[in-house]
């Protein structure tokens, strides 16, 4: 096995051991208690069968009743294909003898419509109150598993930090595949850059975006909706090979009965019983994490990966991922980091090509167990036979362009990095950044809005080598919005020749693209950080190589700059969540208000 990963996993293990053991405890306490429906009285269950056309099967404690969590709705992509799931599974397990019930559903919000609107401030804190509804959802306790039904951003990791509140149970995800290609990417980013540069008009602009976001599925893209995909594919909390399988397909339909199937089956008393508990291990966790840096995957994972491994007792942090980062290579090349989208990367393989690949170079913890089963089964992939669905061993990439053959890689190390300096620590995706472009020093431009940035640009103020720098977009300031209308600015600049880079307390998640982009700056600027401190004119050096970003002018005698954002976030539900503000941990460690 590899030294760095061996080390950082037993590092994870002993540092967690007295929260983990706390949280164990907790979770087989639930477990000893025995089926959920049997602590509850004639009343409660009568109001839980109420409806039901299975009220026997649901009375019956020998069967299993399956909880449903639903993040459906008809506007998110990704979502929209769950709207027929749970009669599915209900039919498919009626077969059986065993039920489920659609236990809660869950706000799906998506960010590529919130972006660069109000409602993204409010996007980040969607994660924890999808975790609180998840609990609440489960809190009827008349479930003997639970099958989680969502894909996207903050969606799919809130739903698995709820489910740890009942990790007793057998728990497991349901994905929905992947949008058909549209567009290409070269075809989209290049008429974003345009329609900034006043080349095309917004009639373009508009038909382009409708050709790249067509249809249903997850988006094309490698950005954090399929980053939650192959993560939690690779800790083994959904079928093997499912997660990237076409909603329109047969193999679907077929994938979504059989983790109803495996899920009814592995429920207390029965000699499958697999607790949530047992498969969300520190070592189930590093294994996710190596993933994610092996495919260049998501800047949210390092706060989302944090807060979720914390959901189980387990104290990752940033340092764990910048050493893993140093020895796991980049072993998938997709956009933004490539050319190919991630249909592409389904063709190649897909995640169980990935781990053997990984595997072979002793990248994983082998000991761990799945959802259904051990590691090995992993390293499989589904297909129809006969009308049956079967798996079979993966036989790896089937184009190197796109997942690494055997002792190749597309870069050394994996696609994400912690920098460290006097400015504070953040984290940089560097999988997709041109080696010449990986140092940037330069005079810092500073702002506190993206929307600032934008209009400066259309002034012509950043025709120059630059380091923008946005303040007090952190989560205590205004919930840490994702800033993607920088991306195309920032990349125009870099095209017209100049040095460009940018450092900011808010995200960008997994489209950061070409441009050095420093971001989750901890300590923010609301909470103090030297972010603060900045000045127009300060010249600021990102070094991705050396892993370090610094002010290198003299800031002494400074007060750090204050910004009034609450008055900001009275309209549009921002308001709503004036506590979570005022009690949201850094983004280094998870940006939870309720860890």
């Amino acid at each position: 096995m590899n030294k760095t990963v061996k080390q950082v996993t037993a590092n994870l293990i002993e540092r967690s051991r007295e929260s983990r053991a706390e949280f164990l405890e907790r979770s087989r306490s639930q477990s000893a208690l025995g089926k959920n429906r049997a602590g509850l009285s004639c009343g409660n269950l009568a109001h839980a069968v109420a409806t039901s056309c299975n009220k026997e099967t649901i009375l019956n404690l020998v069967n299993s009743n399956v909880a449903i969590i639903s993040a459906y709705n008809d506007m998110v992509s990704a979502h929209e294909p769950y709207r027929n799931y749970p009669e599915i599974i209900k039919a498919t397990l009626a077969e059986l003898g065993h039920s489920a019930q659609v236990a809660g559903g869950v706000p799906a919000m998506c960010d590529g419509i919130t972006q660069g609107q109000d409602g993204m401030d409010i996007s980040l804190f969607s994660r924890d109150l999808i975790a609180q509804a998840t609990a609440v959802s489960l809190s009827h306790n008349v479930y003997d598993s639970t099958l989680l039904l969502g894909v996207c951003d903050k969606i799919a990791p809130a739903m698995l930090m709820g489910a740890m509140s009942f990790a007793h149970l057998p728990t497991a995800f349901v994905p929905v595949g992947l949008m058909a290609t549209g567009i290409s990417n070269e075809e989209k980013t290049s008429v974003r850059q345009k329609y900034l540069a006043k080349e095309v008009g917004i009639d373009t602009l508009q038909k382009m975006e409708c050709s790249a976001y067509h249809s249903h599925g997850t988006c094309t893209f490698y950005g954090t909706a399929n980053t939650n995909q192959l993560v939690f594919e690779a800790m083994g909390l959904m079928l093997p090979g499912s997660a990237f399988v076409s909603p329109d397909s047969e193999l679907r339909n077929k994938l979504t009965k059989e983790v109803a199937v495996r899920v009814a089956s592995s429920t207390l008393g029965s000699s499958n019983y697999r607790p949530l508990h047992d498969v969300m291990t520190e070592k189930n966790i590093i294994n996710g994490i190596v993933a994610l840096l092996a495919s260049g995957g998501s800047t949210n994972h390092t706060i989302h990966m944090v807060a979720i491994a914390r959901s189980a007792g387990i104290l990752l942090n940033w340092d764990d991922i910048s050493e893993l980062s140093s020895a796991v290579p980049l072993l998938v090349n997709v956009y933004p980091n490539g050319s190919e989208d991630m249909n592409e990367f389904h063709r190649s393989g897909a995640v169980p090509a990935l781990l053997k690949r990984l595997n072979e170079d002793g990248f994983l913890n082998r000991d761990v167990l799945t959802s259904f089963g051990e590691f090995e089964d992993q390293l499989k992939t589904p297909h129809i036979d006969n009308d049956r669905l079967c798996w079979s061993d993966s036989k790896g990439t089937t184009n190197g362009d796109v997942i690494a053959l055997s002792g190749e890689c597309f870069q050394d190390t994996g696609g994400i990095k912690v920098l460290n300096g006097n400015i504070g620590r953040c984290v940089i995706k560097v999988s997709a950044i041109a080696e010449e472009f990986r140092k940037v020093e330069a005079q810092a431009k500073v702002f506190t809005s993206q929307h600032d940035v934008e209009a400066a640009y259309q002034a012509g103020e950043l025709n120059q080598d630059c380091i923008v720098v946005v303040t007090h977009n952190g989560a205590a300031s205004n919930g840490m919005p994702e800033l993607h209308k920088l991306m195309p600015i920032l990349a125009n600049v870099q095209k017209a020749g100049f040095k460009v880079a940018l450092i900011t307390d808010g995200r960008l998640s997994g489209a950061s693209g070409k441009v050095p982009s420093a971001i989750h700056m901890s300590p923010d600027a609301a909470r103090g950080g030297a972010i603060a401190l900045i000045r127009d004119g300060d010249i600021l050096s990102l070094d991705c190589v050396a892993g370090t970003v610094n002010n290198l002018s003299d800031v002494s005698g400074r007060e750090c700059a204050e910004v009034d954002t609450e008055s900001q976030q009275l309209t549009f539900g921002r308001n709503l969540f004036t506590l979570a503000r005022n009690n949201v941990s850094s983004a280094e460690e998870g940006a939870s208000f309720i860890l």
